[in-house]
């Protein structure tokens, strides 16, 4: 069995949605929207200066395919990417990741709240909870499989 880590912690597989070779993506355990999603690179680094030119790209082309069909599966109409890139930018995992939040019109009553919220401690949600959007998502991409986006 394949183990995977976000900065320190140990994620489990009943929580990643999306592989590649390179990234992985995971349902978020303190979501700020409904579909709030995180992809990484498999390799444990802190910054984006950090990651290999094959694995900045593996993980924007990884994100522009999850954002598509996270965005039409919790009925969005736009997406937030959102990177904190160090310490000093918010980042609170030393693990690089892009947030991918899909966004409805009136989500919040100023558009940039968003950025707020992710700063905000919020209650974790049950692994249950987790795993349930996870078996959701999951096929999504098996059916997407060949999809160009």
């Amino acid at each position: 069995m394949t183990t995977t880590y976000f900065g320190p912690w140990l994620i489990r597989q009943s929580e990643i949605f999306f592989t590649t070779e390179l990234s992985f993506a995971l349902v978020n355990l303190k979501p700020v929207l409904p579909g709030h999603v995180l992809v990484c690179p498999k390799r444990i680094v802190p910054r984006v200066k950090d990651l290999t030119k094959e694995e900045f790209t593996d993980l924007w082309l990884s994100a522009q395919r999850i954002s598509s069909v996270v965005e039409e599966h919790f009925n969005g109409d736009g997406i937030t990417f959102a990177i904190q890139d160090g310490k000093n930018a918010g980042q609170t995992v030393e693990h690089v990741h892009i947030h991918i939040i899909p966004r409805k019109k009136f989500d919040f009553e100023n558009n940039d709240q968003i950025y707020n919220e992710i700063e905000k401690e919020r209650e974790p949600r049950s692994y249950e909870e987790m795993e349930k959007e996870s078996s959701e998502l999951r096929p999504l991409f098996e059916e997407n499989k060949n999809k160009t986006f």
